[in-house]
């Protein structure tokens, strides 16, 4: 008896218990849409003039970098100076928080205002046999929004 007791009980207070509301998507919102980068408009160019590859210089319209080959890769890993893996995490961090930071705004979800609520860490990983030449690259994500 004391069991059906204590089941009855948990049972009470499930049902008192507040889940969490479901978001439901429109399906329309995210079906995936194929962009024919061809035909399509152009919105912006970039252009960077690399001199030295990986121990050089880049510039751009606004840009002025040196680089330096990273420690791990047997280079000096100059202080000052940035490589191209640090330069395509900053740029792949950035253009997917503009990503979805578009994306919530269409399907009316409220980011934080605060610039520091919002926060994309990016990792580049320089991956394979670089004696065979062999090499890729795989990026790792974190993504924290307060809220």
């Amino acid at each position: 008896m004391a069991s059906v007791r204590t089941l009855s009980s948990i049972a009470r207070r499930a049902s008192q218990v507040s889940l969490p509301k479901t978001r439901f998507v429109n399906p329309s919102l995210t079906c995936r849409r194929r962009l024919n980068t061809d035909t399509a408009p152009v919105l912006y160019s970039a252009h960077a003039k690399v001199v030295g590859a990986r121990t050089g210089h880049v510039e751009g319209d606004d840009l002025n970098v040196d680089l330096t080959m990273a420690k791990a890769l047997g280079g000096p890993g100059d202080k000052g100076k940035t490589n191209p893996e640090e330069l395509f995490a900053a740029g792949y961090g950035a253009c997917f928080q503009s990503a979805m930071n578009a994306s919530a705004i269409s399907l009316k979800i409220q980011m934080p205002e605060a610039k520091e609520d919002s926060v994309v860490s990016t990792t580049v990983h320089l991956v394979g046999d670089m004696k065979k030449l062999d090499m890729g690259i795989r990026v790792d994500m974190k993504v924290s929004v307060k809220g």
